[in-house]
């Protein structure tokens, strides 16, 4: 951690060895030679404003309880860890700790059922009937697997009708997913839990967990604060459906989780630009108007700016955003809730650095 703190310090100075070499070597080389070093300098320059504003953010929040980690393809070019994992014992958090990651859950829930596709297990037009013949109302040969990723189902509950007509509006949902993790379960003949932890470790995703998993480690405390400023801790953290916001993962892996879906690594192109197509319009809480895909959320016509999703749950507020432009990856995973009435402000710091990595 200190490395790369030190590293986003000395950057600058870093940039300005490079080019004062490139004015005293210009005469020796080939243009091609020099144009690359100079792009190469420019690129450091650019950083270096970039994590010294990072900091700046993080300095003027001392609050902020959690990780904040900026990547560029595999390489950590920021990462910092601030408040406690156990506020007890007074334990700091590091930046390899586990949190909930909440709806970041869901696109990795996508990436599952599109690689189904892919394989030609399943279609996106199957009803949810062709898989789950269990399930006796009428919507179970109306719905398909595309409403259930776009959220315009309209189920509210297995028991009761639809609450609009099949695809003709948006309602956000967290049984539409569990309804997908589900259909997987009919494919593999598995239960969800073997299904994910198979997918996971089959890219290398070793800190990346479905919680009923025995095997992870150094999940951090999540943290309620309280009107008297009281840090209560948090025990309902996971009870949400698993498929739809309940993964435990750390900064690391989901930086690499971005680096691999965007580079085809998870899914093929031609089905990633799936997940990125807009299916429907959302009054999002903290964004305001947005465009949905498979799990994947932006502003309109931003999805090769900016493109990736939130998470929320109790005491854990996480943000997993992918550049196309730059490539560059920003998490950031926090543990403690401040009190308040406006659930923007719990993700203040989200959304400022998340203003400072998006390109003009």
């Amino acid at each position: 951690l200190s490395f790369f703190n030190r590293l986003g310090r000395y950057w600058f100075q870093i940039c300005k060895s490079i080019i004062k070499l490139l004015v005293h070597y210009v005469p020796l080389m080939k243009n091609a030679t020099f144009f690359l070093l100079l792009l190469s300098a420019t690129a450091c320059q650019n950083h270096s404003k970039l994590l010294s504003k990072v900091e700046g953010l993080l300095a003027d929040n001392p609050e902020f309880s959690g990780v904040v980690l900026l990547s560029e393809a595999d390489q950590i070019i920021f990462s910092s860890a601030k408040g406690f994992s156990e506020i007890e014992a007074q334990t700091p958090l590091k930046a390899s700790d586990l949190f909930v990651i909440g709806s970041i859950s869901k696109q990795m829930t996508a990436v599952m059922i599109l690689n189904e596709l892919e394989k030609g297990h399943l279609k996106l037009e199957d009803t949810v009937g062709k898989y789950l013949p269990s399930l006796l109302q009428n919507w179970s040969n109306e719905v398909t697997i595309h409403h259930l990723l776009a959220h315009t189902h309209g189920i509210t509950s297995l028991d009761d009708s639809l609450n609009f007509a099949v695809g003709q509006q948006f309602q956000y949902s967290q049984l539409g997913y569990e309804l997908l993790a589900n259909i997987l379960e009919a494919v593999h003949g598995t239960n969800f839990q073997n299904i994910s932890m198979a997918f996971f470790k089959s890219h290398d995703l070793h800190h990346t967990f479905h919680p009923i998993d025995s095997t992870y480690k150094n999940l951090v405390r999540g943290y309620q604060t309280t009107e008297n400023g009281t840090a209560k801790y948090e025990t309902n953290s996971l009870n949400n459906y698993v498929p739809a916001g309940a993964f435990i993962s750390n900064a690391e892996d989901l930086a690499k989780w971005n680096t691999l879906l965007h580079s085809g690594k998870l899914v093929k192109m031609e089905t990633l630009d799936l997940m990125k197509t807009r299916y429907a319009t959302r009054q999002h809480p903290i964004f305001g108007e947005v465009e949905y895909g498979y799990g994947l959320l932006f502003k309109a016509g931003e999805a090769d700016l900016q493109i990736g999703a939130l998470g929320y749950a109790p005491a854990f507020a996480s943000a997993s955003y992918y550049h196309p432009k730059s490539k560059l990856s920003l998490v950031v995973l926090s543990n403690k809730d401040r009190f308040t009435e406006d659930f923007k402000d719990i993700f203040e710091v989200h959304t400022a650095l998340m203003d400072l990595v998006k390109l003009p």
